[in-house]
C-alpha cells in the first residue's frame, strides 16, 4: 500500500490560526484533483492537509509527500520539505511557484513538477514505484484539461470551508496584465471542459450551491454562454470570477440571471485609469463601475471587488478617493490588495530593473505587503494608506451603506462582510517577523 499525503501550507495571515475565517474560504482544487489522479492500478492510501484549514501535522505516516505552492508560501513548503526529506519522505513539490522559479524549488525536491500535472502526476506514480523517476516532470505539449477525474472532495473536511462544491469549467485567460503569474507560470492557452462533463459532475454533487474558482469565466464568451445556458435547467445558485467586461454584454448578463448566478468577483484593481493602462488592463473602465454595479444588481448579482494599491499614477489620495467610490457604487464585498511583482512576470522584470525591489523574502509576496519602492507614496504611506482602507470600508456604517437597501441576498453579503470585517482588524497584526516566522516547522 502506497502511502501519500498532500501539503498544502499556508501564509501566516491565511492560515487556520490567521485572520481568514471559514466564511471566506472554499474548498480548494489542486489536492482533491491529484488525489483523483492516483492510477487505478496503485493500491494507495491518500490524507490532505490544507493549513488554512488545519494544521500540518509532524509526524505524517507516508513515504509520498506531495506539496503544493505559490510565491508567498514558498519558503513555509520549503520548509516542510526540508523537514520531511530529513525524515526519510520523498517530497515532490508543484504549483505557481516551482514552476516560475524550478531551480530554486529544486533545492527542497526531490521531484518537481511544472505547468499543469494532470498527465505527469500519474506517470511519476508509476515511475517512483518502479524506482526510475526524474526529477523534473514538464507538463505535456499536448495538455488538455478534457475528461479529468472528479475531485476527491470526499478528503477534505466540510465543516472547514464555507463550501466544498467547487467545479472547474475553463483553465486561463486571453488578458495580458503585466502583474499576473499566471500566464508567467502556465503560459496563455485557455483550456475548456466539455460542457456536458460540467453538466454531470455537478448533477452528481446534488447540491444547489456551485462555485467556480477558474480566472476569467468569460475568457471565451461562446464557451460562457453555451455553459451557462446548459445550468439553466438545473437550478442551482453559482458564484464565479469575471472581468469588468459582463457590462456591456446584456445577452450575457442575462443567461448568468437565468442560469443562477448570484455572485461574481470582478479584479476592478484600481479608481484610475492610468493605472488601468500601467498594468494592461484595458478591459476595465473606470467611469463605468457604478453603472456596472447597478446593472449586475438590478439582475441580483453580489460583487466581490478586488482593488490593488501601489501603481506609479497612484498618490496617498487615491485610498480614500477608493472608499468613497466603493461606497458610492455600494460593491458589495470591496477587497484590498497591495501591487506585487511575482518573479516571471513583466511587472517584476520592470521594477527589478529599476532597482525598487527591496525585499526578498518570498513570504512577504502575499499580495498584502510592501516589496518594492512606489513612485508616489513612500512604503510605509502605501502600508497605513492600505490598513486604513480595510478599516473604513469594513466599519459598521459603510458597511451599512453599501448594502442598504439589503434587497440584494443579505443571507449571503452579510456574512461575507462580517468576514471581511475581522480580517481588516487584524490586517496590520501581520508584520514581517509574524509572515517570515517558519520557527513551528523543526530544521533537523
Amino acid at each position: 500500500m502506497l502511502k501519500i499525503a498532500l501539503l498544502a501550507p499556508a501564509g501566516a495571515m491565511h492560515r487556520y490560526s490567521g485572520s481568514f475565517g471559514k466564511s471566506l474560504h472554499y474548498a480548494p482544487l489542486t489536492l482533491t484533483t491529484l488525489a483523483a489522479l492516483i492510477p487505478e492500478d496503485v493500491e494507495a492510501e491518500v490524507v490532505i492537509y490544507d493549513e488554512t484549514a488545519g494544521k500540518i501535522p509532524l509526524d505524517i505516516d507516508a513515504e509520498l509527500i506531495g506539496i503544493t505552492c505559490i510565491t508567498g508560501t514558498s519558503p513555509r513548503c520549503y520548509a516542510y520539505a526540508d523537514y520531511f526529506r530529513k525524515k526519510g519522505k520523498t517530497v515532490f513539490l508543484g504549483g505557481v511557484h516551482p514552476s516560475l522559479m524550478p531551480e530554486e524549488a529544486a533545492q527542497h525536491g526531490d521531484v518537481i513538477f511544472t505547468g499543469f500535472s494532470e498527465q505527469t502526476f500519474p506517470q511519476f506514480i508509476h515511475d517512483y514505484i518502479k524506482g526510475d523517476y526524474r526529477k523534473i516532470y514538464r507538463q505535456n505539449d499536448d495538455f488538455t484539461i478534457e475528461g479529468r477525474p472528479t475531485p476527491r472532495r470526499e478528503l477534505l473536511n466540510p465543516k472547514r470551508y464555507i463550501t466544498t462544491k467547487t467545479v472547474e469549467a475553463i483553465r486561463g485567460c486571453c488578458h495580458t496584465c503585466t502583474f499576473c503569474a499566471y500566464p508567467a507560470a502556465f503560459g496563455r492557452t485557455v483550456y475548456k471542459r466539455p460542457v456536458k462533463e460540467i453538466v454531470a459532475e455537478i448533477e452528481a454533487l446534488n447540491t444547489r450551491h456551485v462555485l467556480f474558482p477558474d480566472v476569467n469565466l468569460i475568457t471565451d464568451r461562446s464557451y460562457a454562454i453555451e455553459l451557462f445556458t446548459a445550468l439553466i435547467p438545473l437550478k442551482v445558485m453559482w458564484l464565479g470570477l469575471v472581468t469588468s467586461s459582463i457590462g456591456i454584454d446584456e445577452e450575457l448578463i442575462t443567461v448568468f440571471r437565468k442560469s443562477g448566478c448570484k455572485g461574481l468577483l470582478i479584479g476592478f484593481e484600481s479608481i484610475t485609469q492610468e493605472s488601468q493602462q500601467y498594468i494592461h488592463k484595458g478591459v476595465n473602465r473606470v467611469d463605468s463601475y457604478v453603472e456596472l454595479m447597478k446593472k449586475l444588481h438590478d439582475n441580483g448579482i453580489l460583487v466581490q471587488g478586488c482593488f490593488a494599491f501601489g501603481g506609479d499614477e497612484e498618490d496617498e489620495s487615491v485610498f480614500d478617493r477608493t472608499v468613497e467610490m466603493i461606497i458610492k457604487a455600494k460593491i458589495d464585498l470591496p477587497r484590498y490588495s497591495i501591487l506585487t511583482p511575482f518573479p516571471g512576470t513583466q511587472y517584476y522584470a520592470q521594477l527589478e530593473q529599476e532597482g525598487r525591489i527591496f525585499e526578498r523574502n518570498w513570504a512577504m509576496y502575499d499580495v498584502e505587503h510592501c516589496v518594492f519602492v512606489p513612485k508616489r507614496m513612500t512604503v510605509e504611506q502605501l502600508m497605513e494608506g492600505t490598513d486604513r482602507a480595510w478599516r473604513a470600508t469594513y466599519s459598521t456604517s459603510n458597511i451599512l451603506k453599501r448594502l442598504a437597501p439589503f434587497s440584494h441576498s443579505p443571507w449571503l453579503s452579510l456574512p461575507l462582510n462580517m468576514g471581511y470585517k475581522g480580517y481588516a482588524d487584524k490586517w496590520h497584526k501581520f508584520t514581517r517577523e509574524v509572515m517570515c516566522d517558519n520557527s513551528d516547522i523543526p530544521v533537523l
